[in-house]
This record gives C-alpha cells, structure tokens and sequence, in this order.
C-alpha cells in the first residue's frame, strides 16, 4: 500500500489556521449571543430602499468564516511571492477590519437601523478582528 504523508510542518500549519478561522466564528457567536439573547439588541440592517432585515447567527458564522478563508489564502500567496508575508498580511488584514467596521458608521448606505445595532455590529467586527488577526499572522511562516 502506498501511502503519502504532508510534512508535520504543513499539517501543523494548517491545523493553526484551521483553529484560527474556528476561532473567529467562535468569537462571532460569543459576541452574537450576548448581544442578540442576552442584551435584547436587534441586529438589523438596511442597504437603500430594501426591506429591514435581521442578521441571524448562521449568517454571521458563514460570513466570519468566509473571511477568515478568504484571509489564510490571502496569506499562503504572500507566502509564496514575497519575504515579508506577515507585516504585508497584517496590514492588509487591518485595513479590511477598518473597512468593515466603517460599512456599519456610514450614514451614506444606513446599513444598521439603530444605535445599539451600530454599536453591537462595530463591537462584533473588533471581536473578530482580535481573535482572528493576531493568531493567523502568528503562522505566517518565514522565507
């Protein structure tokens, strides 16, 4: 029988990232549950003339862990083109943690209906952002 096996690097690696985008989802419902079930806040938003809507916690998982995928694939191609993957990703990583937490602040698009979904929807970003950022740019690895 033949049987091929990845480095232990690899696998640790991507068992890190793995963990890493986990842990963002994590972080996403811990924030979603104190927010929605326990503080009473309505996480609702509105994008133009389309109708209210909800943001229900399977949303909020899928779309944390898009980005986080989105996120470590973005890293393994800085790690293959250039030297400077970690300070090049973390810096990207944070601008779009600045772009997404802008998207609720906006008064242009008035995605979030209310001042509690503003304030819960900012505090779920950075939640995320914190658990997600540091962790994934900790198994960058050197060239």
């Amino acid at each position: 029988m033949l049987t091929t096996t990845a480095p232990m690097a690899a696998i640790s690696q991507a068992r890190a990232r793995a963990l890493c985008a986990a842990g963002g989802a994590l972080a996403a419902v811990a924030a979603w549950t104190v927010e929605v079930p326990l503080l009473g806040i309505h996480l609702n938003f509105r994008f133009g003339t389309s109708p209210t809507q909800m943001i229900a916690a399977g949303q909020i998982i899928a779309a944390t862990l898009a980005a986080c995928l989105l996120g470590w694939l973005l890293l393994a191609l800085l790690e293959r083109r250039t030297p400077h993957a970690r300070p090049l990703w973390t810096t990207i990583a944070l601008a779009a943690l600045a772009a997404s937490v802008a998207l609720p602040l906006t008064a242009a698009t008035t995605a979030a209906t209310t001042t509690s979904a503003v304030v819960g929807l900012v505090v779920m970003h950075l939640m995320i952002g914190a658990a997600v950022i540091p962790a994934m740019a900790r198994t960058a690895r050197p060239r």
